[in-house]
């Protein structure tokens, strides 16, 4: 059986960023990710000021900024009936708001990383405790078990470690989303702004990501029966060209000349408020990070924001407890320990904000009886009175 120190389990964004965080603190991991490449679903990221200040700790954040525009403003629009309801214009967050290609930050964070640290094709099936150092065991796929002193499941929304951990499971809303990217050779002419229209059942957003690309999604908030049923990329564009078939023209365009092979189409998906606020993350020395601990709508854009914050603050946790030396001191479990729960701790009421601004945000956007939206908004305007103040949080440094 081969024994390691810290093993990571999931190659995405939280698993990458705690990786690397720890790997800046002196800390050697290991990251096991399923596939056999490095998973690139998902488009691009909306990352606000809190994010750039974790990727600005991890050492990235300036390279992932020369392929970005700032975003200067969020604009959203109302529309019934073809008619034009509502309109608002603000900041998009007290500070600096870019859209980050997925594939952009996830090479910068496995670019960063010691050569060996990532292992693809590592699919785990089980996780269980050793019977005399209650330290935990990964069986994989293929056989092998691996025995680490810390584990830590960045694995997604259907954790095998958050289920070894006895986390309730992820909630499935109502919508599905499909993000997509839409190049233009000779230039576009948007604004640096984020752009949300709500149209009947339909949500859809454009940010600029350069002069020539922008990343675009669609909420469709009540699923079509024959979107159970895609076969392809090509079912995927005509469902989503469908559900924007009232919008502007520069809109339906922007569908229309999309990347075809850039489409993304999935079922939303929380942890809900409560279970953020209550659910055990540490069982010995395993906890999880990133949406296995944490997964959130993209209401608020704060999803991926939150995984790199997880990474700079567990990393900084387990190096407080454990010293310069970081694993090679004989750590004793009982300090793993109180470090992990440190992380908890810490984490656990910045998470809870999170997610229940996401929550009630996300039911809003869905309501359609007049009481429930008067009720969600007095709610939103009582617990969330700066609705962007979230950006304003600074996880500290490593």
């Amino acid at each position: 059986m081969e024994e390691l120190d810290i093993v990571i389990v999931g190659g995405g964004i939280a698993g990458l960023a705690t990786s690397l965080a720890l790997h800046r603190k002196g800390i050697k991991s290991i990251v096991l990710e399923r596939s056999e490449s490095v998973r690139s679903e998902g488009a691009a990221f909306g990352i606000q000021t809190n994010g750039w200040l974790a990727l600005q700790q991890l050492g990235v954040a300036d390279k992932l900024r020369l392929n970005s525009l700032p975003i200067h403003q969020i604009r959203d629009v109302m529309i019934e009936k073809n008619i034009k309801q509502r309109e608002s214009v603000g900041p998009a967050s007290h500070g600096e708001v870019r859209c980050v290609i997925r594939n952009d930050m996830v090479r910068a964070l496995a670019h960063a990383l010691p050569v060996g640290t990532l292992r693809l094709g590592s699919q785990i099936v089980s996780v269980k405790l050793d019977e005399a150092t209650s330290f935990p065991i990964v069986h994989l796929r293929n056989g092998q078990d691996i025995k680490a002193k810390v584990l830590i499941g960045c694995d997604g929304s259907n954790s095998i470690v958050s289920k070894f951990l006895g986390l309730n499971p992820t909630k499935a809303l109502g919508s599905r989303a499909v993000r997509g990217f839409t190049n233009y050779p000779n230039g576009h002419v948007f604004q640096q702004e984020f752009i949300r229209i709500k149209m009947d059942n339909v949500v859809s957003g454009r940010l600029p990501i350069t002069r020539n690309l922008v990343f675009w999604f669609v909420v469709m908030l009540k699923c079509p029966q024959d979107s159970n049923n895609l076969k392809n990329q090509e079912d995927v564009a005509r469902l989503t060209l469908a559900s924007v078939c009232q919008f502007p023209e520069e809109w339906k365009d922007m569908v229309k000349k999309c990347d075809i092979d850039s489409l993304y189409i999935s079922r939303l998906r929380y942890r809900s408020p409560w279970d953020v606020m209550s659910s055990k993350f540490r069982r010995g020395t395993v906890t999880v990070a990133g949406d296995s601990m944490h997964l959130m709508g993209p209401f608020i854009g704060q999803g991926c924001s939150a995984a790199l914050e997880d990474g700079v603050v567990l990393a900084r946790c387990l190096w407080s407890k454990l010293g310069q030396d970081g694993m090679n001191n004989a750590s004793s479990r009982k300090q793993i320990e109180e470090a992990i729960d440190e992380y908890v701790r810490e984490r656990r009421g910045r998470l809870v904000g999170l997610s229940t601004q996401t929550y009630l945000t996300g039911r809003l956007i869905e309501a359609s009886s007049p009481a429930t939206k008067l009720l969600l908004i007095v709610l939103l305007m009582i617990l969330f009175r700066d609705h962007i103040g979230h950006t304003r949080y600074d996880c500290g440094r490593l």
